[in-house]
């Protein structure tokens, strides 16, 4: 359901162009815990899950779309997005954060659909974990096997086990549910009505299939992750911008929708370092590299300093917009330029300056780029995709 949607700053720096990377990466992925415990983005963050923790989580594990106008209800991605902030934290070190983490997931059996032999969660259900039905979401299940694989990393033993087992059973549902056809040539549909295509969808789709792949070493997930890059490159780039196009309509239609929205192709970044990594190709670090140019070029505000949400929507909303903070900050790790969190860390020092309250710590869902126009309602989702970036940014910054 991705796509439903309808400080002080370092000078600003583009990195107009990029060495060709060697076969190793520059180690600069993991930093003394001392940096993040100290740095300011890393109590921002622990302030996020202290509102997080008082606001939003239930009694049940699991947290409610808001603070106000859906108390009751829980949504898988908003539930998936705040298992993904926490594992931040505890890779950074953080073990109180892991029973939150940990207790969330037990949760999500809740919405999986254990009558479908190839399972898949639903889009919502009740905050007491009744009531899971509808429709499901490609780009949700995709989120959740990537998510999963995030607390794998920071995991032992049958925990561990059990966050794999569990991403495999996203994937599993991906390849089987029917959501990938020839319409269009292949791609994945981004929910069960089909009624489009996006590249959010399928570029989620290539991350997981390439996590498992090389944790795995099964084949089948290689393929697959062949297929979907194909497909991405093939119909969703726009030569002259260099960015990916929002999606292509269903029912049919084919029409391209060629919006560029600031998470979509950070999402595509990650994708590509990815590939790059997995299956040994630095062309795809390049690709990855070019295109984190693009969205300097096209989707990064100059004036205010923030990604944009796309380009045909003049707001700013905390969990679309930073995505593409943690784009950069995956760059960063990649091949070491600074510039890159350069545009992280004055994306998120936007949010804290125009979209966080500072009496609850909590964050607004939209303003427009001069602050105004805030809509005050507080999504789980924002909350959890500042406490995650501003974690991440903590190593370094």
């Amino acid at each position: 359901m991705l796509g439903v949607c309808i400080v002080a700053c370092k000078k600003e720096q583009v990195p107009t162009s990029v060495k060709q990377v060697d076969e190793e990466p520059v180690a600069v992925e993991k930093k003394m815990k001392t940096q993040s415990v100290t740095s300011a983005y890393y109590i921002k963050a622990g302030e996020t899950h202290n509102f997080v923790y008082g606001s939003l989580l239930t009694s049940y594990n699991s947290y409610r779309v808001n603070t106000t106008t859906q108390t009751t209800t829980a949504y898988e991605w908003y539930n998936i997005s705040q298992i993904y902030a926490d594992a931040a934290m505890v890779k950074l070190g953080a073990t109180a954060y892991a029973p939150y983490m940990n207790n969330t997931f037990t949760w999500m059996n809740n919405m999986w659909d254990g009558g479908n032999p190839a399972g898949g969660y639903y889009a919502s259900a009740n905050v007491n974990g009744t009531g899971a039905s509808g429709d499901k979401y490609t780009d949700d299940n995709a989120l959740s096997g990537v998510t999963y694989l995030d607390a794998y990393d920071v995991t032992t033993g049958t925990t561990q086990t059990n966050y794999l087992n569990a991403a495999k059973a996203c994937a599993n549902w991906l390849m089987n549910s029917g959501q990938w056809d020839n319409t269009y040539g292949g791609g994945f549909w981004w929910n069960t009505i089909k009624e489009s295509k996006p590249t959010q969808t399928n570029g989620l789709a290539l991350q997981l299939f390439l996590r498992l792949y090389q944790i795995t070493g099964q084949t089948y997930y290689r393929d697959w992750a062949i297929s979907v890059k194909n497909w991405l490159v093939g119909n969703m780039l726009d030569p002259v911008t260099g960015l990916y196009i929002w999606k292509i309509d269903g029912a049919g239609s084919g029409t391209k929708h060629t919006e560029k929205f600031t998470y979509d192709n950070a999402i595509m970044v990650e994708a590509f370092l990815l590939y790059g990594q997995i299956m040994a190709d630095n062309t795809y670090v390049t690709k990855a590299q070019n295109l984190g140019i693009s969205m300097n070029t096209t989707l990064w505000n100059s004036t205010y300093h923030v990604y944009i949400f796309n380009t045909t929507d003049g707001r700013i909303n905390p969990a679309w917009c930073v995505w593409g903070s943690q784009a950069m900050i995956k760059l960063y790790q990649r091949d070491g330029n600074t510039a890159w969190l350069d545009y992280a860390q004055q994306n998120i020092d936007y949010m804290n300056a125009k979209l966080r309250n500072t009496t609850n710590n909590g964050y607004y869902h939209f303003c427009n780029f001069d602050g105004s126009g805030v809509e005050t309602r507080m999504e789980g989702v924002d909350q959890a995709w500042m406490q995650r970036t501003q974690a991440m940014l903590s190593d370094y910054r």
